[in-house]
């Protein structure tokens, strides 16, 4: 950073500048070899380490050396890279595939997880036939279970149909009975019906609470309120009719038992006799 403001720059005593030559490569000459460049990128599939056995993830990035080599696929051209591992720094390459639209690895590691072996890519080394008669096999599997969800899809519908089948027959078996008892409509019946359950319900109720206030015998229970008995004040308790004997009441509670809610105001405490402050008389 400080060079770049630097005016002046050091030339040692032996330099002589006719000694710089520039050297251009014709056009027409191609450099041999594959061409090498230095790029930055991330390994495309999960990878174990065949020299330290030691696992690099999807998606980790590498400073890599790309090589352009001489295969091609029809006209798409293929590239060579080289990584190091994490661990033992050995040399790991892999190279593009563009027929499976995958990359291949070569050496230096093995891949986790083959993606041809999920019905992906097509594995390295298979034939014509072979692709063909796989694909036969996932198309005939493939179909089976669109036909499977098919039948679950059908026996739904099935379903549904036939409830609303029924729901329809008994809702016309109702207006039908309602024409035949003179009735207006279905609506009509339905909201009878509906008041006739809830009134069947109410004298349930009623019916019920008539039992739970009958003795033994069959006769009403009466309550006491508050003023028809001196020992009884404040308090409800049943009692049964003169017929009944065999009904028997709690003892009356005792007067200092019954509780009072009236407010009682507790005396002060002297405390200045207990510091030994002694109170003039008062003069008046």
């Amino acid at each position: 950073m400080s060079e770049r403001k630097v005016l002046t720059k050091y030339y040692p005593p032996d330099f002589d500048p006719s000694k710089l030559v520039r050297t251009r490569t014709p056009r027409g000459d191609v450099p041999a070899g594959p061409k090498v460049q230095t790029v930055r990128l991330m390994a495309p599939f999960s990878m174990k380490c065949t020299s330290c056995g030691e696992y690099i993830y999807k998606g980790r990035k590498f400073n890599a050396r790309k090589e352009t080599t001489d295969e091609k696929y029809y006209a798409i051209s293929i590239f060579r890279f080289y990584i190091r591992c994490t661990r033992c720094s050995a040399e790991i390459t892999f190279k593009t595939d563009p027929k499976g639209m995958d990359y291949t690895c070569e050496r230096g590691a093995k891949r986790n997880f083959e993606v041809w072996r999920a019905g992906g890519a097509t594995p390295a080394g298979e034939t014509d036939e072979e692709r063909l008669d796989r694909l036969e096999a996932e198309m005939g599997e493939k179909s089976a279970m669109e036909e499977l969800e098919a039948k679950v899809v059908d026996a739904k519908q099935e379903m549904a149909i036939a409830d609303a089948l029924d729901e329809i027959r008994t809702r016309n078996a109702r207006n039908e009975r309602a024409a035949a008892g003179g009735e207006v409509g279905g609506v009509d019946v339905v909201e009878e019906e509906m008041d006739a359950e809830r009134r069947r319900g109410e004298r349930e109720d009623e019916e019920m609470a008539r039992r739970a206030f009958m003795t033994e015998m069959g006769e009403k229970v009466r309550r006491i309120g508050e003023g028809e008995g001196e020992e009884e004040e404040g308090s409800e308790a049943l009692v049964a009719t003169k017929g009944n004997k065999g009904l028997m009441l709690p003892p009356p509670l005792p007067s200092s038992a019954v509780p009072t809610f009236k407010r009682v105001v507790k005396k002060k405490k002297d405390l200045g006799a207990a510091l030994g402050i002694k109170k003039k008389p008062a003069l008046v």
